[in-house]
C-alpha cells in the first residue's frame, strides 16, 4: 500500500485520499450501502469471482444535491473494499500544449490500473465534461478527453471501480448514462426524518 502511495504521489496527476470514513459513518442511504456491500464481496476475492465467471464491478454514478453523502460514499466504498482511493481532478489533467491533456488522462488511467484493485473517484463529473459539443477550442479538448474516458470505461480489464459523483445529472452527456458504462446509477436526495435521526446519532456518538 505504501509503495502504491509513493507511485501516485510521484505522478502528480492523481491524488491518493487517506481512508478515514466507513460505511457506519453514513446515515441513511441504505439501498446504496447494501449494493456496495454486495459488490465488496466480489472486490475482496476477485480470483474466486473470476473462477465462477463473475466480472469485476465497473463502478457507480451517484447523483444528487450537494451535501447529501456522495463524496462520503466514495470514501466509505474504498474502505469497504479494502483498496486505495484515488481522486482524479480533471482540472489537473488539462495542459496548455496540444495533446498534453489527452496524454495526462492516459497516464492517470494507466496509473489507476497499475495500482489496482482500487477505487477511482471522479468528483463533480458534470463540471469535468462541461462544454462538450461546443464550438470553442477548449470544448474540443474536453470532447476528446470524454471520448477517451468512455472508451477506457467500456474496455478496461483491470479491477478499477469508478465512483463518479454529480450534482446535476442533466448536464452529463447521454453516452455516459447508457447501460454498460456503470453497473448502477443512484440518486441521493435530501434525508428523510428517519435518516436525519441516524445522521444525528452518528455525530453525537
Amino acid at each position: 500500500f505504501e509503495q502504491k502511495q509513493q507511485k501516485v504521489r510521484k505522478s502528480g496527476i492523481l491524488e491518493m485520499i487517506p481512508l478515514k470514513e466507513k460505511m457506519e459513518d453514513i446515515g441513511g442511504l441504505e439501498v446504496l450501502k447494501g449494493w456496495l456491500k454486495r459488490k465488496a464481496v466480489v472486490m475482496k476475492d476477485l480470483n474466486r469471482a473470476g473462477r465462477y465467471g463473475v466480472d469485476a464491478p465497473k463502478g457507480v454514478l451517484i447523483a444528487g444535491v450537494p451535501g447529501c453523502g456522495k463524496s462520503l460514499s466514495a470514501k466509505a466504498a474504498a474502505d469497504l473494499f479494502q483498496v486505495p482511493l484515488l481522486r482524479m481532478d480533471m482540472g489537473r489533467l488539462l495542459g496548455k500544449y496540444v495533446g498534453e491533456s489527452e496524454e495526462n488522462l492516459r497516464r492517470a488511467l494507466s496509473l489507476a490500473e497499475a495500482v489496482s484493485p482500487c477505487v477511482l473517484w471522479v468528483d463533480e463529473m458534470e463540471k469535468a465534461f462541461a462544454g462538450i459539443n461546443g464550438n470553442s477550442g477548449g470544448s474540443e479538448v474536453t470532447t476528446r478527453l470524454f471520448g477517451n474516458f468512455l472508451t477506457w470505461m467500456q474496455e478496461k480489464k483491470a479491477p478499477v471501480f469508478v465512483v463518479a459523483t454529480a450534482n446535476d445529472i442533466t448536464r452529463l452527456p447521454a453516452e455516459l448514462l447508457r447501460k454498460g458504462r456503470f453497473d448502477e446509477i443512484y440518486y441521493v436526495g435530501l434525508p428523510k426524518e428517519e435518516e436525519r435521526r441516524n445522521i444525528f446519532e452518528i455525530h453525537i456518538q
